[in-house]
């Protein structure tokens, strides 16, 4: 069967590729992965890890919740005792629950922020991130292993599971609160509490800023926060084109700026209290400044090679080590489990920081932009100001382009660092890395970054320029190596 582990797990449509059938094959294939051994080899020595336990959460689209119970009745039925999300739930509170429970792993249903006709698979490990490349690959291998074997899945009936005790629903938020009352100051938030929105788009982050803020002095209004299976016929995404719900309700005046999370409410965007869309790059920049200058954190940065360079140039500012990785936030995971990172984060919105596990958070990360507002007693449109005339200015669009022809990954990288060119816009090109497809560099520390897909004919273009004309030279390249493919 067509089945292949991402950077983040396995996504497919539903009712096609993603049925009841081939994900009972799935489950099955993580109960041997786990089962066989591999996944027990570097487990932590501070703390015991149950190797038989497994926790299984879900998102709000259609079928979620029956979806990860027949996952459950797969893993009961292999011997493990499953705690099951009793509600859909962020993706952040049941990984933040593998860890808390001491779990061998979990399993998330969601498709994150894709399309509503989408739903997939997030696999977790022991310590609350995304499973390792090497175990989904192993997953793969039993699942491939068992088709060929016409092995099908081990199945315990649900009723039966719950009275042997080996599924169990729980509620994950009440611990992920207990553990965000760690990280975040809500002190500062009461001594100064906003008045904002929340746009959960309808995803599993529903409910959950504005209940954790109860009691704060906060004045909330969250939209979009009812059960919709198909998010309002957009993807739910917190980019700037399906925000416009949101920016409506700063405009009609019921808060004065506004938060939103994903699907899954992994990922986050905000706006100013003018309707202007406040990018995952600058709230990353914005909490690094945070963190530095009003709580006295240190510890390394790491960005992966899509997000801004206003982060070098803070880092260079507080004197602070700086490292960039490939895209995924999985990347980022891997320092944070073995560095002191003080944040880590994507240009796609996934950031996380100190004292958390090694997983993007959106509520988190909206909450600490709350925590930035109280405590500075300023707008967050003016806090961006700041950060621009400190670091900026720094402009920023991505866009895919297709390709006339299928061309490789390998050829189409070879020919970017053969082909580079000596300027681009006027500014000379001062360095080109390929540490995931190929980024330029230019003096005025503006940068293109051309990465190939491996899957389909497109280039994903990436462009931060100094000025919106040095963005539009820089897409314009790239549009230029797109059309020079025939």
């Amino acid at each position: 069967m067509p089945i292949h582990f991402g950077t983040d797990g396995w996504r497919a449509v539903i009712s096609d590729t993603f049925t009841f059938t081939n994900l009972r094959m799935v489950a099955q294939a993580i109960a041997d992965s786990i089962a066989s051994g591999s996944w027990t080899d570097s487990l932590p020595t501070d703390r015991p890890i149950d190797p038989k336990r497994m926790v299984v959460g879900f998102d709000t689209r259609f079928l979620s919740d029956r979806f990860a119970q027949e996952v459950a009745r797969v893993l009961a039925a292999n011997d493990f005792t499953v705690y099951l999300a009793q509600a859909d739930a962020p993706t952040p509170a049941i990984s933040y629950a593998v860890y808390h429970r001491n779990a061998i792993g979990g399993v998330m249903i969601t498709a994150s922020h894709n399309a509503p006709r989408y739903n997939g698979v997030k696999l977790k490990s022991y310590y609350g991130g995304s499973a390792l490349p090497d175990q989904c690959r192993e997953v793969e291998v039993f699942l491939n292993d068992n088709e060929a074997k016409a092995r099908g899945p081990n199945l315990m009936e649900y009723e039966h599971a719950l009275e042997e005790k080996r599924i169990i629903r729980f509620n994950p938020i009440p611990e992920y609160y207990e553990h965000l009352r760690r990280l975040i100051d809500f002190d500062v938030i009461a001594s100064n509490p906003p008045r904002f929105v929340v746009d959960s788009m309808y995803g599993s982050g529903r409910g959950v800023i504005r209940g954790i803020l109860q009691g704060t002095g906060c004045e909330v209004t969250e939209i979009r926060g009812e059960m919709n299976p198909g998010f309002g016929g957009v993807h739910p995404e917190p980019i700037a084109r399906y925000l416009g719900a949101l920016a409506g309700a700063i405009g009609s005046g019921v808060g004065g700026f506004g938060i939103a999370t994903d699907g899954d409410a992994d990922r986050t965007g905000a706006m100013d209290e003018h309707g202007n869309f406040v990018d995952p790059h600058k709230i990353m920049a914005l909490s690094l400044r945070y963190l530095v200058e009003k709580r006295g954190m240190r510890g390394a940065v790491v960005r992966t090679v899509s997000t801004t360079r206003m982060i070098d140039r803070l880092c260079q500012k507080y004197n602070l080590p700086l490292y960039e990785t490939p895209v995924g936030f999985n990347h980022i995971a891997d320092y944070m489990m073995k560095d002191d990172v003080l944040i880590g984060g994507e240009e796609s919105g996934g950031i996380s920081f100190k004292g958390h596990i090694p997983e993007g958070d959106g509520i988190l990360m909206g909450l600490l932009i709350v925590e930035m507002v109280a405590a500075y007693r300023t707008t967050l449109r003016d806090l961006v100001e700041q950060l621009l005339a400190e670091v900026g200015p720094a402009h920023y669009e991505r866009t895919d382009l297709r390709l006339r022809r299928p061309v490789s990954k390998s050829q189409m990288t070879a020919r970017l660092v053969n082909e580079a060119p000596a300027e681009i816009g006027g500014e000379r090109i001062v360095d080109v890395s390929t540490l995931d497809g190929v980024k330029y560099i230019l003096a005025d520390d503006s940068w293109l970054l051309i990465r190939p897909s491996g899957t389909e004919p497109v280039l994903r273009v990436y462009a931060e320029g100094r000025s919106p004309q040095m963005v539009k030279a820089l897409l314009g390249y790239g549009e230029q190596v797109a059309a020079s493919v025939v």
